[in-house]
């Protein structure tokens, strides 16, 4: 009979210990750890993750209880003043480089976005993580409200977010679009908040392909009229020249597409300088933006991204970093498995298991529990 260690040892075994303990002690900060490691803060906090636990106690507690099945994972005695010391002061950078690693990981796996080109496709957008002001007074947004913000690069192969940044809540999108490095080629799409012109040109100039939609004061000129097949839901196809008082940020001729969307009877206009694609397709692709608005809504419902179990900036930090790391584990999960099963499916089946011992793959697919009987057993048996 095969031995299985528990669904929550053969998560943490994607993560190469040699990986996370090299990324430790590369940022650690102060003297040594004595009884609290940074693989003990991991564990504790995945776990908190996973399994939904919403204090500091309760994920203490959580960890006692399960103590028997938690001691070949590397993991020593966790008690909630070591863990909120560590969670405190140590640098939450460790968590933001092992994303980095995971993404890699993960990129190798992942399946390719739905279109014919080969374009590479990211999506931009930020989402605001409302904090209270009282409790988080470093983290000032508006006169009685706090907020972070979490910038995030959707790239469209598996749904990865590619680049994440987190930020005080008063940096626009914008901002830290223009610090992005996309590859040459790429198609980005990103809504209207993102507007502006001369990083239009920058994406232009360094051959990155945009869609977006234009706003209903922009003014420009039509330079030429292409037919289009209204049966599609293509209302216009322009080829334009920005006019106005910024207009000279971007000197590029543009593309304006006019969309009916047959559904809803909502008309939209696109902004895009990729001339190559049709303009059903460029439709298409900003209708394919709403991804990383279920990326934003999948991790504030099924991750503790919302309510934290620490004050400090870097505590809050360290939560959303961890997080983010799980997120990559369940989707290199899905990817490895090849069974079609969605995150949300996933998630659950692990935290109704996570201390079971089973095999990982064969609670994807379904399989039905081994009983998992002793040798002893087996012999009385059969006496």
């Amino acid at each position: 009979m095969a031995h299985h260690n528990t669904v929550f040892s053969q998560i943490l075994k994607l993560i190469p210990r040699h990986e996370f303990e090299s990324l430790a002690q590369k940022h650690h900060q102060g003297q040594k750890l004595r009884k609290m490691t940074r693989w003990s803060q991991f564990v504790s906090l995945g776990l908190a993750q996973l399994a939904g636990r919403v204090s500091l106690r309760d994920v203490v507690s959580n960890i006692k209880v399960q103590a028997g099945k938690l001691y070949h994972l590397g993991c020593g005695d966790v008690n909630r003043s070591s863990l909120a010391r560590v969670n405190e002061q140590q640098p939450h950078e460790l968590y933001e480089a092992l994303f980095g690693k995971l993404l890699a990981r993960c990129q190798a796996l992942a399946p390719k976005h739905r279109f014919r080109f080969k374009n590479k496709l990211y999506s931009l957008d930020a989402s605001t993580i409302d904090l209270c002001l009282s409790v988080f007074p470093w983290a000032k947004f508006r006169t009685t409200k706090g907020a972070i913000k979490l910038h995030v690069g959707l790239d469209h192969d598996g749904y990865l977010p590619t680049f994440v940044q987190i930020t005080d809540g008063k940096v626009h999108e914008v901002n830290m679009a223009r610090t992005l490095n996309l590859p040459k080629g790429s198609i980005v799409v990103f809504d209207r908040g993102y507007t502006d012109y001369a990083w239009y040109n920058h994406l232009n100039e360094n051959g990155v392909y945009l869609v977006t939609r234009q706003k209903k004061n922009a003014c420009y000129t039509v330079i030429e009229r292409h037919s289009v097949t209204r049966a599609s839901g293509i209302t216009s196809d322009q080829t334009i020249r920005l006019t106005g008082t910024k207009a000279e940020q971007c000197p590029a001729l543009l593309r304006r597409v006019g969309y009916r969307d047959p559904e809803t009877g909502k008309h939209y206009v696109f902004l895009t300088n990729a001339f190559h694609l049709a303009a059903k397709t460029i439709a298409t692709i900003y209708k394919e933006r709403w991804q990383i608005e279920l990326f934003f809504k999948w991790i504030k419902q099924n991750l503790k991204i919302k309510s934290f179990l620490g004050t400090s900036r870097n505590a809050v930090l360290t939560q959303i970093w961890v997080a983010m790391c799980m997120y990559l584990l369940l989707a290199y999960i899905k990817f490895m498995s090849k069974l079609g099963v969605g995150l949300q499916q996933i998630l659950r089946l692990l935290q109704l298991n996570l201390f079971e011992r089973r095999d990982l793959q064969g609670l994807l697919r379904g399989d039905p529990p081994v009983p998992n009987i002793s040798p002893m057993q087996t012999r009385l048996q059969l006496t």
